[in-house]
């Protein structure tokens, strides 16, 4: 592994992508601790710690802010937005015929669509930093020392923000499309990693004790490999090419396979599950001070409705994006064209059912491991207060696991490009 890092710093243009997405990374911790102007700081977090952060839906929503939600910052609105805008988008397509035709258009069709998510993505920002204001000041955070008028402070505030997410959205585009891995999924990544040490202290502190808190992070490690191998794990349909004759050559007559995935959605069920199922708890900041929203919120982030639901939208979304990135039509369209078939299954629709039956038999399997890794931890946090089980049990687990994996393959494809060792032989 270390070798494979070394040949990658070795190339220029990895090398630069490397660095460029380490230093907007960097940038992106800068920003989740640059307060919004005249926030009171100390006044904050005094206010978070002893209200905010006895709350279950804003404890999560802090978590994946990086802690920039208990610091009132620049990039308080985290990435929840935009996950927010891309799920409407997703359905959209499915619901709406010209949309869903719209994103089979190719890039320009593309470019239309990450428009109109962008739209999205500024709308839903505007409503949670309204009312994270409001929130906030409803805990006593004043900003009456600065002098300036409340109704100009509040609208600088939520300018603010709403600005801090657009940065967000484009920080993640940009490492997207000049960087190494998907943008997004390593700013959750990077906000999850930030709040390892305030886990383990917490973990201590909270609980008193040290037994539990290595027994927790020991299991934490032992997992890793296990969801490695689940998120490696594939299905191979075998494929024969028939021999033909192209000019004087005789081509075809190999043998190869079709790689299914076991889990071809990666980690996009539980983060868009996630997101949904945390969306309640966005706009309950609104009624801070009403009883039955706070407990709904409450219930979808916590207990057993959050457990069943949790596993539910996992193996939907499992299904749902699957069948978005894996079309079995255009696979077997293809496979005709190219003189390949599976043996034993006639082509056109045979093989087009056969793939299907795959499809769906092998994402199952993947999908209640996800949920079943994310909703076990939640349990055990809701018996033991075990702040590290909440930081780092399965849901987060999964997405830094499958977020490191997708970006080490990424680097792996440019390096077998150049002729380099990757990192796993």
């Amino acid at each position: 592994m270390l070798k494979g890092l070394a040949n990658a710093f070795r190339l220029p243009e990895l090398r630069r992508k490397i660095l460029l997405t380490a230093g907007i990374l960097l940038l992106y911790r800068f920003g989740a601790y640059l307060p919004v102007p005249g926030a009171p700081f100390q006044a904050m977090l005094a206010a978070y710690q002893t209200g905010l952060a006895s709350s279950g839906p804003l404890a999560v929503l802090n978590l994946f802010s990086g802690g920039a939600l208990s610091r009132m910052s620049v990039f308080s609105l985290g990435i929840m937005p935009y996950i927010t805008a891309e799920i409407i988008m997703q359905m959209m397509q499915a619901v709406i015929p010209s949309l869903g035709e719209l994103a089979k258009e190719g890039e320009a069709g593309r470019r239309r669509i990450t428009q109109y998510n962008r739209y999205i993505t500024i709308a839903l920002a505007t409503v949670n930093a309204i009312g994270y204001f409001f929130l906030f000041r409803s805990y006593g955070v004043t900003f009456a020392a600065t002098g300036v008028p409340e109704v100009v402070h509040a609208i600088i505030v939520v300018f603010t923000m709403v600005v801090g997410a657009i940065l967000i959205m484009w920080l993640g585009e940009v490492m997207t499309q000049r960087g190494v891995g998907n943008g997004m999924s390593l700013i959750i990544f990077s906000n999850i990693m930030s709040g390892l040490p305030t886990a383990l202290i917490s973990s201590v502190t909270g609980t008193g004790n040290v037994v539990l808190t290595a027994i927790t992070f020991l299991v934490i490690i032992a997992i890793i490999p296990l969801i490695i191998f689940i998120e490696r794990g594939q299905r191979r349909i075998p494929v024969q090419y028939a021999k033909r004759v192209v000019g004087r050559q005789m081509m075809g007559g190999q043998s190869t396979y079709l790689p299914i995935k076991v889990n071809t959605a990666g980690v996009i069920p539980i983060i868009f599950a996630s997101a949904i199922l945390y969306f309640p708890a966005q706009l309950s900041v609104f009624f801070p001070n009403v009883a039955w929203v706070q407990a709904f919120a409450g219930s979808l982030t916590g207990g057993w409705v959050n457990w069943i639901l949790s596993v539910v939208l996992i193996v939907f979304f499992a299904y749902f994006y699957t069948s978005m990135v894996f079309n079995p039509e255009e696979t077997a369209d293809q496979l005709r064209t190219q003189g390949g078939f599976i043996p034993g299954i006639r082509p056109g629709q045979a093989t087009v059912a056969y793939i299907k039956s795959t499809i769906e038999h092998i994402t199952l399997p993947g999908a209640l491991f996800m949920a079943a890794l994310s909703v076990i931890p939640s349990i055990i946090f809701w018996f033991t207060g075990n702040q590290l089980v909440q930081a780092f049990g399965g849901t987060s687990i999964l997405i830094m696991v499958g977020v490191a994996m997708d970006t080490l393959s990424s680097i792996e494809s440019q390096l077998k490009m150049n002729n380099y060792d990757d990192f796993f032989k």
